[in-house]
């Protein structure tokens, strides 16, 4: 039933990028005789399909010129979209101006962002940047009290409806689809101002050397990809949005078989997937389990990585993310085809390999084809929002030459070798992390304690109580991704026959820490860089 504020919708302006829908509402633009005014290819395929159309052109008294970027832009469009009937002057100056008004504008964008994700160069995606398009859409959600405006084709059935029943739309009705429009546009442009920020930075003439690293204002936009079953836990809504810029990075990864994913395979799946990219040129495989490793390891083959990633803790690898950072092989695919697993992601499979995972129906399988990018790290506090860049494996301490031994005798190159592979490892495990590693895999992991003792004491009890019997810790080396605060930390590991140590340093006990190592004859190396998980 029509309400007082409803708007029958007599006369349309439609001009749409994308076509889909449109017979929907040519059908009712034809059964209740509705006045289209629209624009070059909008016309013509409503005239294709029998909508008798007013081009804009007869409208304005002006062509449409610059091959197209001029069309809508003139008063003779924007009054009609922009007078307030609800005011009386507004209704006066347009019968004055000869000026007839939208009941409903219809509109849909340039495709910018598909543009851009097509490796468009950038001339050809600037031309995709739509002006009198957002202009129409911001006029007619600013106008509300008037007109309704329709940017989903998603709505084009409803809006097909209500101009059959000469309803309309009443203000309610117009104020949510004026929301939407708003958060389109707005939506828009923050891809635009994304893509451009990135390829258009300040130039030397410009700066002052007073420059902030961070701009007053932070603007980003995703697309909803489509809802979870629920979040961190069943009580919890959550959903997938999706970068308008990006094609290839894990978000939009394939599925090649599998259940839905969910939210925690996807936190799960995204951290182990970061972790094995933490040794370029080496073949790497993590398991993961609530964002920690619980194996990590590289290995001449993806097979042998994956052994030796599994055995550190094979328990705990029940119901675990695995991720490979190179193709996974029918060998590796036999492997973990016993185990349980929620996830596993490599940026390729062997077809055999493939083949046989597909047999674990409920597996997860994800395609990834390009590595992890990195991209601001965002984190949601109560009223704002924290931004730092990622924590990768590239501050001038991760540089192995530039280490400094502290304590004992220099590491011999396989115990070097496994210091540098602890060290890099020890980035994916949640602070305070304690990490034993032995011949390019960890075998003890102390992860997310509140304390580095506590964590030390959790690495030694990990290493030599998950493998029948074996004292994983003799002979091992170890990482802490901060420093030692006391020397405690570092004597239990060095009681478990750890025999060389990597850590930050930087605690005003370095030297109490250095002179214990010392003592124990631990090999001690300091990086002067740190890195905490939280």
């Amino acid at each position: 039933m029509m309400t007082q504020s409803s708007r029958p919708l007599n006369r349309v302006l439609v001009s749409v990028f994308h076509k889909d829908g449109l017979d929907t509402l040519a059908q009712a633009f034809r059964k209740a005789g509705t006045e289209v005014v629209s624009t070059g290819s909008t016309a013509a395929r409503l005239e294709e399909l029998g909508v008798q159309v007013i081009p804009v052109s007869q409208v304005t008294g002006f062509p449409e010129s610059f091959e197209g970027r001029v069309k809508t832009l003139d008063p003779h469009i924007h009054a009609g979209i922009l007078a307030d009937l609800t005011n009386p002057e507004h209704a006066r100056q347009l019968k004055e101006l000869g000026i007839k008004p939208f009941d409903a504008v219809i509109v849909n964008l340039y495709p910018f962002a598909d543009t851009v994700r097509s490796g468009a160069g950038e001339a050809e995606s600037i031309e995709k940047i739509d002006i009198g398009g957002p202009s129409m859409v911001r006029g007619a959600a600013k106008n509300h009290a008037s007109v309704a405006v329709i940017t989903d084709p998603a709505d084009y059935r409803l809006v097909a409806e209500r101009i059959e029943n000469r309803q309309g739309f009443n203000l309610e009705e117009r104020r949510y689809l004026a929301a939407k429009a708003f958060a389109h546009t707005a939506t828009y442009d923050a891809t635009i101002a994304e893509w451009s920020a990135s390829r258009w930075t300040k130039p030397e003439s410009l700066t002052t050397g007073e420059e902030e690293a961070y701009q007053p204002t932070f603007t980003k936009s995703w697309d909803l990809s489509h809802t979870l079953r629920y979040g961190e836990n069943p009580h919890q809504s959550a959903a997938l949005y999706l970068d308008p810029l990006g094609k290839d990075d894990f978000a939009h990864a394939q599925q090649l078989g599998g259940k839905p994913m969910s939210y925690n395979n996807f936190v799960d799946a995204d951290s182990a997937w970061r972790s094995v990219w933490d040794f370029p040129g080496q073949t790497a495989v993590a398991v993961v389990k609530h964002s920690n490793p619980c194996g990590l390891a590289i290995g001449d083959t993806v097979a042998e990585a994956h052994r030796k990633a599994h055995a550190c803790d094979p328990m705990s690898a029940y119901g675990g993310v695995i991720a490979a950072n190179a193709t996974v092989s029918l060998e590796m695919a036999q492997q973990v085809k016993p185990i349980f697993t929620e996830v596993i992601v490599a940026p390729s499979y062997e077809p055999e390999a493939l083949e046989l995972l597909r047999t674990k129906k409920n597996l997860r399988i994800l395609h990834v084809s390009s590595r992890p990018h990195p991209q601001p790290q965002l984190r949601a506090i109560d009223g704002g929002l924290l931004i730092q860049d990622e924590d990768q494996i590239n501050a001038s301490g991760d540089d192995p030459s530039t280490w400094t031994l502290v304590a004992g005798a220099a590491a011999d190159k396989e115990t070097f070798q496994d210091l540098v592979f602890a060290w890099r490892a020890v980035r994916s495990v949640k602070s305070n992390a304690i990490l034993i590693a032995h011949e390019g895999a960890t075998v003890g992991i102390g992860m997310g304690q509140v304390n580095r003792v506590d964590s030390s004491h959790l690495a030694v009890t990990r290493a030599n109580t998950l493998a029948d019997g074996q004292n994983r810790t003799q002979g091992a080396v170890a990482a802490s991704d901060a420093f030692f605060p006391f020397p405690d930390g570092m004597q239990i590991l060095a009681e478990a026959g750890v025999k060389a140590i990597v850590h930050p340093g930087g605690s005003i006990r370095d030297e109490e820490v250095f002179e214990a190592a010392k003592k124990a004859g631990i090999t001690m190396y300091v990086t002067g860089t740190r890195h905490f998980f939280h």
